[in-house]
């Protein structure tokens, strides 16, 4: 009884280990001098996905500020 009570505890817990350990992998962040070590324990496909989903993400940040400035210049001639 006390084994299997011991099996089913590590068993546990080594479940608990892995769940935390994909957890913390799935978790995005951008890369800068606080987490450089993150960035680092990471694989070079993972690091390679992360720049890229960056990249992305600031390009239609990019465009989208373009896009701003393009309609509020075209007010201001219009109002002019």
């Amino acid at each position: 009884m006390r084994l299997i009570l011991l099996i089913l505890l590590v068993l546990i817990v080594l479940i608990t280990i892995n769940l935390e350990g994909k957890i913390l992998k799935k978790n995005l962040f951008k890369l800068n001098k606080k987490n450089l070590y993150k960035w680092m324990d990471l694989t070079k496909k993972q690091r390679f996905e992360l720049s890229k989903k960056d990249s992305l993400s600031y390009s239609s940040k990019r465009k989208n500020l373009l896009n701003q400035i393009r309609n509020e210049y075209k007010n201001t001639v219009k109002n002019k």
